[in-house]
C-alpha cells in the first residue's frame, strides 16, 4: 500500500514524543491550516492527483428528504458502480485494501464482492463543533502517557495528529451529535446463515449535552457507595443500553459512565438483571470483556468499532493511504429493506453495500508486554474526513488474522452528524459474524433531539428502565 512519506516521519516523531512524555499541541501557524489547506476537522481539503478522490464538499442539510420515521433519502441513488471487485480480480486492487478485506475474498470467493462507486466527501459537523476542534488543536495535550487529555473540548482533540494514539483519540471522541436515542438490532449469523435478532434501545449523551434537573442532586445524595460515580470532570459521555427483545433477555440494562482517563479512573459501569431485579457493578464491561448478547463474537471494546482506554497497546502511526471503504451507505439503511435481505451466510448482502475510494489514517496497535487482551494486534484504518474507524483487522496471540471489522457509514446530513449505518465483525476462523446497528424495520431512526439529565443515567434509574 502507498504510504505518505511525510506522515511516516510524523509517526516517528509522535512515538518519540510519547516516549519522552512530552505531547504538545500544534502551533498557531500550523492550526491555521484548518479551514484552508485542511478541512476544519483536519483532512486534506484537496482531492488526489489522479482525480479519483474529490475535494471535500460538505453535504448541505437539505441534501435529501427525511421521512416521518427519520430515515434519510439517498442523495446518490442514481449512481451506478464504476466497477466491482471480486475474488477473480482482487489482486488488481489489493494495494488499496486491508489484509482483512483481501482475506474476505479468499474466505468467500463466490459471494463476497465490493461494488465501487464514485467517491464523495460530504462529512461535516456544526460550526460550533468546528470552532471547538480548532481550539483543541492548539490547547489539548495528552497526559499520563497518552491515556488522558487536558484542555479538551467537545470533539476531535488532535485534528493535526502527530502520533498513533492521537488518531485513536480522535476516533474515540469524534462528534456523534451530542445526544441520541436509537432503536437498533444485533445479529450473530451462524456459518449456515441462521440467526436470531437482539433488539436494543440505546441512549447516548455527551457530558456537555445533559439537561439540568432538580432531581440530580437528590439522586446523587441518595446513592449508596456501590452506586456512586466518579469525577464528573473526567466524564466523556453517558451510555445506557436496554435489551428489549427476545423475551429471555428483555429487561436487562447496561449503564456506562465513560471516563476520559480510564487508567486514573476506570470506566464506571453497572448492569441491571431483570430476573434478579438487582443493580450490580460491571467491571467486566471493558477491554476484552464479552459484548452484550454477542454470543462471544465481540469484545466490549469492539463496540463502535473501538472504544475505551488505549493503555494496553502501543500505537504506531504508519501514515495515510488510499483505500476502498464502505461509505454513503444509504441503500443499506433503506426502511424498505428487511433484515433478512441484509443478513446472509458468511457476510452481509454485499449487493446492498457501497464502497468508495478514500484517504485513511493507518495505525497499528500492538499489545504491550505484560498486558492481556485476546487481540494481540489490531490494524486500524480511519477515515480522514470523519475520524471514524472504517476497517480494523484483528490478530490473535499467534499472529494469525482472526477477525475483520468493517463499518458501513453515512452522513446524517439533516443534523450534520457522520456516523455508522451498520457495524460488522467477521470471524475468519469460524465463518460466523456479528452485525450491529440495523434499524430498517424499527419504528424510528436515530433521534438526535433526545434529552436526558444526569439523574436519568444514575444507577438507581436502571431499575425503572428494566421493568418488563
Amino acid at each position: 500500500m502507498k504510504i505518505t512519506k511525510g506522515l511516516l516521519q510524523v509517526g516517528v516523531l509522535g512515538l518519540s514524543l510519547l516516549a519522552t512524555g512530552v505531547m504538545a499541541a500544534v502551533s498557531e501557524s500550523e492550526a491555521a491550516k484548518l479551514g484552508t489547506t485542511l478541512t476544519p476537522m483536519g483532512a486534506e481539503k484537496a482531492g488526489n492527483a489522479a482525480g479519483t478522490i474529490p475535494a471535500w464538499s460538505p453535504l448541505p442539510k437539505n441534501a435529501g428528504t427525511v421521512d416521518d420515521k427519520g430515515f434519510l433519502s439517498n442523495p446518490y441513488a442514481s449512481e451506478q458502480p464504476l466497477f466491482v471487485i471480486t475474488a477473480q480480480n482482487v489482486d488488481q486492487y489489493k494495494d488499496k485494501l486491508s489484509p482483512g478485506q483481501v482475506a474476505m475474498f479468499k474466505r468467500y470467493p463466490d459471494t463476497f464482492k465490493m461494488k465501487v462507486f464514485p467517491s464523495h466527501r460530504g462529512a461535516t459537523v456544526p460550526d460550533d463543533v468546528f470552532a471547538a476542534i480548532k481550539s483543541n488543536a492548539t490547547k489539548t495535550n495528552l497526559v499520563a502517557g497518552g491515556n488522558g487529555m487536558e484542555n479538551f473540548k467537545v470533539a476531535v482533540p488532535f485534528p493535526i495528529p502527530k502520533s498513533g494514539v492521537e488518531v485513536i483519540w480522535n476516533h474515540i471522541t469524534r462528534y456523534r451529535g451530542g445526544s441520541v436515542q436509537r432503536l437498533v438490532t444485533q445479529a450473530t449469523p451462524q456459518a449456515n446463515g441462521s440467526y436470531n435478532l437482539v433488539y436494543f434501545k440505546d441512549q447516548f449523551v455527551f457530558r456537555d449535552n445533559l439537561k439540568k434537573s432538580a432531581d440530580d442532586a437528590k439522586v446523587a445524595a441518595a446513592a449508596d457507595e456501590d452506586e456512586k460515580s466518579g469525577d464528573a470532570s473526567n466524564i466523556l459521555f453517558y451510555f445506557k443500553q436496554e435489551v428489549t427483545a427476545p423475551a429471555r433477555l428483555a429487561g436487562g440494562v447496561l449503564l456506562v459512565h465513560e471516563t476520559l482517563d480510564q487508567v486514573k479512573e476506570p470506566r464506571q459501569a453497572w448492569v441491571y438483571n431483570a430476573g434478579q431485579r438487582r443493580v450490580r457493578r460491571a467491571p467486566q464491561v471493558s477491554y476484552d470483556g464479552p459484548g452484550t448478547a454477542a454470543d462471544g463474537l465481540r469484545t466490549s471494546d469492539n463496540l463502535d468499532m473501538y472504544n475505551g482506554a488505549p493503555d494496553r497497546y502501543d500505537w504506531n502511526l504508519v501514515g495515510k493511504q488510499e483505500m476502498y471503504i464502505a461509505s454513503d451507505s444509504y441503500a443499506l439503511d433503506d426502511p424498505k429493506i428487511k433484515y433478512a435481505d441484509i443478513l446472509k451466510a458468511g457476510h452481509i448482502n454485499q449487493d446492498l453495500a457501497r464502497y468508495e475510494l478514500r484517504r485513511v489514517w493507518h495505525v497499528v496497535a500492538t499489545l504491550k508486554p505484560g498486558q492481556r487482551h485476546i487481540y494481540a494486534k489490531r490494524d486500524f484504518y480511519i477515515d480522514e474526513d470523519s475520524w471514524q474507524a472504517a476497517v480494523i483487522d484483528h490478530y490473535d496471540g499467534r499472529g494469525q488474522l482472526w477477525r475483520v471489522a468493517e463499518a458501513h457509514s453515512q452522513n446524517y446530513y439533516n443534523v450534520q452528524v457522520p456516523w455508522y449505518t451498520l457495524e460488522t465483525l467477521y470471524d475468519l476462523q469460524s465463518g460466523r459474524y456479528l452485525a450491529l446497528g440495523m434499524k430498517n424495520e424499527e419504528k424510528q431512526a436515530y433521534n438526535f433531539k433526545f434529552e436526558a439529565s444526569a439523574s436519568d443515567f444514575a444507577p438507581a434509574a436502571l431499575r425503572q428502565s428494566g421493568v418488563r
